[in-house]
Formats: structure tokens, C-alpha cells, sequence
């Protein structure tokens, strides 16, 4: 194996397993079906991941880390910040759009593993977005007596359903939700969060 094919192995893999895990059950999709994705011998997921739970809590991390990273962004103290969030989002989801839906069987339906690393990333973007809302009150760029919870389950729904439902939405409003009218979406809920927040 050369040095390029270790470091395109594990990128590999991980975009097969996303693919077959989108697309079907976790326990019915194998390490071999991924690997054959992969175009890869299967034994390289135990080498890079250990087995499938590895993967597949790999493969999550992996997706949504730049999404909470994200949070972290200085820009997320700034009046468009959410606009810009919401933007990121969408783009990612619209990437996966089955990733959403996977995402909620995990937390309210308890299909397959990945619960605890979904916890960790949340209460890492938890963390950010506290320290997001503490520095615009600061600010006075919204009303101190926000409370946060509601806040983030305002923001949280703001993101997820428009990509958990997307199918529906685009027969309801007849046209393909593309990245034109998400972009406005993302530009127009940022508004309307801020909107909602201010002094």
C-alpha cells in the first residue's frame, strides 16, 4: 500500500459508509458492503476504525464537526452570524440529505449506535453557542433576558426542519429547494432570529 493509498483509504471509507448508512439500516449494512464501496480490502476498517460502530461514530464526527466548528467562528458574534450558520447548514445537509433524517432516528429513535458522540458534539456546540449569546448580550446586540434554551431549540428547529421535511416542502411549494433558494432561506431565518432577539 503506498502513502497515497493510506491517506485516501480513510476518506474512502468514510464516504462509502456514509453512502450505505444513508441509504439503509445500520445492522443491515455490513463491513464488507463498505468496504466494496470503498473499493478497499475490508480489513482496513478494523485498521483504521476498529470495526463498524468505529465507523459509523467516525463517519457522524466527521460530518458534523465542521458544522460545530462553525460555532466557534469569531462571526458568530457578529448580527449575521446565524445567516451564516444557517447557510453552512444547509449546504452540508443538501450534501447528505438523508443525513438529517439518520441524525433523528439516532436521538429519538435509539436506531444504531452513535448516541454518545452526537451528545459530545452537542454539548460542544452547546458550549459555543453560550459563549456565542453571552458575547452578543454583552453587546447589546440582543435582549440580555433571552433564555438560552429556547433559543437553541428555536435555532436548532430553524436548521433541521427545513432539510428533515425537504421533500414535502418542495411538492407544497412546487420547485426544488436548490442552493439559490437556500441561500435566501439561510439570509431570511438569520433575520428573523436576530429580529426575534433584539433589545
Amino acid at each position: 500500500m503506498t502513502e497515497d493509498d493510506n491517506e485516501r483509504t480513510p476518506d474512502a471509507l468514510i464516504k462509502a459508509a456514509l453512502n450505505c448508512f444513508l441509504n439503509d439500516e445500520y445492522q443491515k449494512v455490513t463491513t464488507r458492503q463498505i468496504a466494496a464501496e470503498a473499493d478497499v480490502n475490508a480489513s482496513m476498517i478494523r485498521y483504521y476504525f476498529n470495526n463498524k460502530e468505529g465507523l459509523f461514530e467516525d463517519m457522524i464526527r466527521q460530518t458534523l464537526t465542521p458544522l460545530i466548528d462553525a460555532m466557534t467562528n469569531p462571526e458568530m458574534n457578529q448580527m449575521d452570524g446565524f445567516k451564516g450558520f444557517f447557510k453552512l447548514y444547509y449546504r452540508t445537509m443538501s450534501q447528505n440529505p438523508k443525513f438529517p433524517v439518520l441524525i433523528l432516528k439516532i436521538m429519538a429513535l435509539n436506531h444504531g449506535p452513535g448516541k454518545n458522540v452526537l451528545r459530545q458534539l452537542f454539548e460542544r456546540g452547546k458550549s459555543s453557542g453560550t459563549n456565542t449569546v453571552d458575547s452578543l448580550k454583552e453587546n447589546n446586540d440582543i435582549d440580555k433576558g433571552i433564555d438560552f434554551d429556547i433559543l437553541r431549540i428555536s435555532f436548532v428547529s430553524l436548521a433541521m426542519m427545513p432539510m428533515l421535511v425537504k421533500n414535502t416542502f418542495e411538492e407544497n411549494i412546487g420547485k426544488e429547494m436548490d442552493e439559490e433558494f437556500l441561500d435566501k432561506l439561510a439570509t431570511f431565518n438569520g433575520q428573523l432570529l436576530m429580529k426575534g432577539l433584539a433589545p
